[in-house]
């Protein structure tokens, strides 16, 4: 992939020594932020339309002898404002023009052996900000212990977190929707944290370009946030440990009046790199079989499941039949596909061997009947069993045809967990694989840089209903996914549950799971989720002849258009998105029934056809009902549509001529 323009409009130099402040707005002037020191603290505060945002916060950087930013003065000035523009081949959208405005600021602290700047950008959507460290004298080391971020909102917002229980953890659980005042104090909160503030504006905090650094998360104390990295599992003293040079992630504040303008965002992708996968010609998205949620059910055959070959030339031919770009291999009930004298999937064993798979299975015989019924291979693995031996893994991989991975179990965003994943997209990159990350942190915009990487979890998602006594899984928090999670990227979901009964009837099933939101909430998540590897992870014969289907095989993976026509925090959301001329509409509900007006404004000039799947009447007692009906429309018109409790609905527009 190529970069298409960058251009440089301005560039200004302020030679003077020292600033009092320095303020950088966004190219349409409806945010700003602006940095000073106060007593020797460099502060950092934000505006929207100008009102208050975010008050006077503390940033530093914590070192073992020194803290910048906390004696700190500013010095040289450099303004510059540029548009660019890039593809995505994995995107929300496939041509993205990123305009804003850019100021790099010398910070000048009492070590004079330490060269720091703060590179601001200001976009129409967010403000981002990154501390550059250089070289120390004499080849001092940067042991970083901390990076300091405070965050005083205004008043006090309403706040949708995500709580983790350490820094070792897979990034799961339910959001809490509270008031900053209300929410718990010294827990660690994941990213992206979500505040509605009392003016009708809304920020998003989260990081980009999460490289060679540990993942940060926030603590609530008093009226404010505070910063903590993840530490160091070798000097946990540390949380970052470099040679000479650092350049952390971006602390990004996504902003806007409009929360649909949010999730429409593109910003994170415009914080990384450019694209370091000189062809993208290979990569491919698609839809997927996952045997493992349903537990490997194969009940019209007569021949046991297993890890063997006709349990997996099963799932082939459901994929292939039915348009199915993959089939996934991870191996029968707790056995791998491959040889692991681990205790489980969760552990690999030392001698865990990924070129070694399962006798019974005759691996390279599924691989060749694949690709004889035109379907792609992806495999599961434990991160561990493959990272000790990656570049022989990989290139036994391509022996066997093998196309792509999801690697698992990774919970941890330290520095060298960070690292590790960077080295396996680079590694799969070289070898035109695929890569899909699960039990790992949330993205940080990096599928622009390494466009192989096709989706991450870092949240809980539908695999949960196989044991959720707890009853954490439902609309309620899918609806929740969107205004947080989400605004960092593609997520991991285990799509496709066509057995949904009525909350009241539900129970825990670990084979043939159940879900508790209507068949036409489910196919909405097709298009309210961004995810470039979809699952389609029920058994074949939940699929055969069910209403809908149609629908879910048809529906794309990857988008030249994405918009949020309309959206209210924790309520509904609706998202188009366009394939070609086509556009596609879902829209999910929480639980609570509605009827909303979707307009086609959004169409050009000329006639559609309107296929339309909404929710049946009777859903409350059977939620896998829906009526289908077809019609014309233009641009001018809309439609009125009833959502019923853990509801939706989906569309599809195809252009007449």
């Amino acid at each position: 992939m190529r970069l298409f323009l960058t251009t440089s409009l301005l560039m200004l130099s302020i030679l003077a020594s020292a600033q009092p402040s320095v303020r950088v707005d966004s190219p349409d002037g409806s945010i700003g932020i602006r940095f000073r020191t106060v007593k020797g603290q460099l502060e950092y505060q934000i505006t929207h339309k100008g009102k208050t945002l975010i008050e006077d916060s503390a940033i530093s950087i914590v070192m073992d002898d020194t803290a910048l930013g906390a004696e700190a003065k500013l010095g040289k000035v450099t303004r510059r404002k540029g548009v660019e523009e890039y593809s995505l081949p994995v995107g929300k959208r496939s041509h993205v023009r990123s305009e804003y405005k850019e100021v790099t600021i010398t910070v000048v602290n009492p070590d004079k052996s330490i060269d720091m700047r703060l590179q601001v950008k200001a976009f129409n959507d967010a403000v981002a900000f990154r501390h550059i460290i250089g070289k120390r004298e004499g080849d001092k080391a940067l042991n970083i212990r901390n990076e300091i971020l405070e965050i005083r909102p205004e008043g006090n917002p309403m706040a949708s977190a995500l709580f983790v229980p350490g820094f070792i953890n897979s990034h799961e659980g339910p959001y809490t929707r509270k008031r900053l005042d209300n929410l718990d104090s010294g827990k660690l909160i994941d990213m992206p944290l979500t505040l509605e503030f009392e003016d009708g504006s809304f920020a998003a905090v989260t990081e980009a370009n999460l490289v060679d650094y540990a993942g940060m998360y926030l603590i609530k104390n008093g009226g404010k946030l505070t910063s903590r990295l993840s530490p160091r599992l070798d000097k946990p003293e540390y949380s970052v440990m470099l040679d000479s040079v650092c350049t952390t992630p971006w602390r990004v504040f996504m902003i806007s009046d409009r929360i649909e303008t949010l999730m429409e965002s593109t910003v994170l992708t415009s914080l990384c790199e450019p694209c370091r996968i000189e062809d993208t010609s290979w990569l491919k998205p698609g839809k997927t079989t996952f045997p493992w949620w349903n537990d490997t059910e194969v009940p019209d055959t007569t021949f046991q499941p297993g890890n063997n070959f006709l349990t997996n030339k099963y799932y082939i031919d459901f994929a292939a039949d039915n348009g199915l770009e993959y089939h996934s291999v991870y191996g029968y009930a707790d056995m791998p596909w491959y040889y692991d004298d681990g205790p489980g999937f969760g552990l690999a064993g030392p001698n865990a061997d990924l070129t070694r798979p399962v006798p019974l299975l005759d691996f390279k015989a599924i691989c060749e009947y694949a690709r004889s019924r035109g379907v792609d291979i992806h495999v599961w693995l434990n991160w561990a069993a493959l990272y000790k031996n990656i570049d022989e893994i990989f290139t036994k991989f391509n022996e066997w045809g093998v196309k792509g991975m999801m690697v698992d179990f990774m919970n941890r965003d330290d520095q060298e967990m960070i690292t590790i994943q960077e080295n396996i997209l680079r590694k799969a990159a070289d070898h035109r694989l695929f890569i899909q990350f699960h039990g790992a942190s949330k993205p940080s915009g990096l599928s622009r840089t390494y466009p192989n990487e096709f989706t991450r979890e870092g949240t809980l998602n539908y695999e949960v209903y196989k044991w959720d006594n707890e009853r954490q899984m439902g609309a309620d928090h899918d609806i929740m996914m969107p205004f947080t999670r989400l605004l960092a990227g593609p997520a991991d979901y285990h799509l496709g549950g066509f057995r949904s009964v009525p909350e009241k009837d539900y129970v825990v099933h670990y084979s043939r799971p159940l879900v508790t939101s209507t068949r036409c909430h489910m196919l909405a998540m097709y298009l309210v989720l961004e995810s470039y590897l979809n699952m389609v992870c029920d058994y074949p014969e939940t699929y055969r002849g069910q209403p809908g289907f149609d629908f879910l095989k048809d529906v794309p993976t990857v988008w030249d258009e994405t918009r949020v026509l309309e959206a209210k925090m924790a309520e509904y959301v609706v998202t188009a998105r366009r394939k070609g001329k086509d556009w596609y509409v879902g829209c999910i509900n929480n639980t609570t029934e509605r009827t909303i007006d979707i307009s086609f404004n959004f169409l050009e000039d000329g006639e559609y056809s309107l296929e339309l799947l909404k929710d049946s009447d009777d859903t409350d007692t059977n939620p896998n009902h829906l009526e289908t009906s077809v019609m014309d429309v233009k641009k001018d018109d809309s439609t009125t549509v009833r959502l019923a409790s853990s509801g939706g609905t989906v569309m599809k527009l195809s252009r007449k001529h």
